[in-house]
């Protein structure tokens, strides 16, 4: 087993046990608290369970710069992602916290998870760290966190640990470094590759860890991301139960899961080196690097953010210092002549025939209902991500209905929208919104909730200024930029709701 990097695991959370019930009481004494945000509470949970190891703490200013400018902290020790604690309020830093003072840090304002002595408050460049770590391309979702949602202040310091974010899920699935290491000690694994995941597992998956585990007479641990991952990725309850299920598909004794509370960055070669870093401090000795490792593909102008292999060509650069060894991602297909899988570049596809269905295809056969051959994936993996994504008929959706350029009456549009919807009958629940609502947040949620709820909401007003960030919603007006286009000679309400059920049967909501 490797030694954890730098030669020794900062586990914060052993280190200060002793002194628990001294810096618990000491937590409510201090004049500052700060309640850290999501992807702050996945930083720190790492930090003291020693899953970043060497540090031992937020990145002072010295070891940021070092860190953004050349991949290292300012001892030298390989170091590519700079983990900060930014703040986003000025009054919090302006004449009230200074160098030396010791803030809490706290989970939802209640529960005290560590102190910071803090060390530097600084304002950082954030172009530069966006050029540097990340390229510069401002669609980045890394660019765009840092500019929408970033604090503009960081702040660094050492951390004293108090206890370990609070988690309500998958208890016995959370482990930390020392439990994992301990755990591969009492199966006797010493030679353990460990698979990154944000994504479901499928056949091809657990083929090709297989075949990485039998070319390295090691055991695979399943490795999978559950903190914070790209916009849009499947729900990590889904991702969990779904691999809970494929570990089973595995030779007895091979594979184990354990969760990673880990808030991606998407940083493509950079982040493949971290997630080697980190997976050495959980005691794997190799680590699956993949096709475009932890790149958020690319941008509107339909270029890749990072190149297929920069990832694994940086990693590999490095083999010597992180004393782990990178294995390749091989690509695997499906032989259906052969029923089997194997690597695509050992496979002559001019005279054999191959099959593979890609991210974009099982997206639609989920969404419209479509049949998931067995080839592919496991009826026990499909059965879970139908429930978390059913198809069109399943799925709620919202009109909202434009008043000021429809004729007839938005009160009896409503009423006739939601009669007709009760003809239909089925499982989806309907809904006339009529309710003002002046925070148009909490309409966003409230619209949101229905909808995935699979409920079929009617709103008789113009929800556009927050349609943005809503799915399934559509509106219904004789506007250019109308979803429901409705025409001018349609005076009357049955005509307009003719054009509604029309779209909606269109669109797969509606089934006769």
């Amino acid at each position: 087993m490797p030694a954890p990097h730098g030669g020794k695991l900062q586990d914060l959370v052993a280190r200060d046990l002793p002194r628990h019930n001294a810096l618990l009481e000491e937590s409510t004494k201090l004049a500052h608290q700060w309640v850290l945000t999501e992807r702050q509470l996945c930083d720190i949970e790492l930090i003291l369970n020693g899953g970043f190891s060497p540090l031992d703490g937020f990145l002072n200013r010295a070891d940021y710069n070092s860190v953004v400018s050349s991949s290292r902290l300012e001892d030298g020790t390989l170091w590519p992602m700079p983990i900060t604690l930014d703040i986003n309020n000025e009054s919090f830093i302006k004449g009230k916290v200074q160098s030396g003072e010791r803030i809490v840090l706290s989970q939802d304002g209640e529960i005290p998870i560590a102190i910071l002595t803090v060390q530097d408050i600084w304002q950082p460049d954030k172009s530069v760290e966006a050029a540097k770590v990340f390229r510069g391309d401002p669609e980045h979702p890394a660019i765009r966190y840092l500019n929408e949602q970033a604090g503009d202040w960081y702040i660094g310091g050492s951390l004293e640990c108090i206890q370990l974010p609070v988690h309500y899920d998958y208890p016995g699935a959370r482990r930390t470094p020392a439990q994992l290491r301990a755990e591969f000690d009492s199966r006797h694994w010493d030679r353990v590759v460990a698979f990154q995941t944000r994504n479901p597992m499928h056949r091809a998956h657990r083929e090709l860890t297989v075949r990485a585990a039998r070319e390295t007479n090691a055991k695979i641990l399943i490795h999978p991301v559950v903190g914070l991952t790209k916009p849009g990725d499947i729900d990590h309850h889904t991702r969990v139960r779904a691999y809970n299920e494929i570990v089973k598909r595995y030779p007895a004794g091979m594979a184990l899961v354990s969760l990673l509370p880990l808030a991606m960055r998407m940083a493509g070669d950079r982040e493949a080196l971290w997630h080697a870093i980190i997976r050495k401090n959980y005691g794997a000795t190799h680590f699956i690097v993949g096709r475009d490792h932890a790149g958020p593909g690319k941008n509107s102008k339909g270029v890749d953010f990072y190149g297929p292999y920069d990832a694994q060509e940086l990693v590999e650069s490095h083999r010597d210092e992180l004393q782990i060894t990178v294995v390749p991602f091989r690509m695997v297909t499906y032989l259906p002549d052969e029923d089997r899988y194997a690597p695509i570049d050992t496979v002559d596809t001019s005279v054999t025939r191959t099959l593979n269905i890609s991210g974009t295809e099982l997206r639609r056969r989920l969404k419209v209902g479509a049949s998931i051959p067995e080839w592919f994936s496991y009826p026990e993996v499909v059965k879970i991500l139908r429930e978390s994504n059913p198809p069109r008929p399943k799925q709620g959706f919202a009109l909202s209905l434009l008043p000021g350029n429809l004729k007839v009456s938005t009160k009896q549009l409503s009423t006739a929208l939601l009669s007709i919807f009760l003809q239909f009958g089925g499982e989806r629940y309907y809904k006339v919104l009529d309710r003002q609502f002046d925070d148009a947040e909490v309409l966003h949620e409230l619209i949101n909730d229905f909808v995935h709820a699979g409920s079929g909401l009617i709103i008789p007003t113009d929800v556009t200024l927050v349609q943005s960030k809503l799915t399934n919603v559509y509106t219904v007006g004789n506007s250019d930029d109308a979803d429901i286009k409705v025409s001018e000679t349609d005076g009357s309400v049955f005509d307009v709701v003719q054009r509604v059920v029309l779209f909606l049967e269109d669109n797969g909501y509606i089934n006769f």
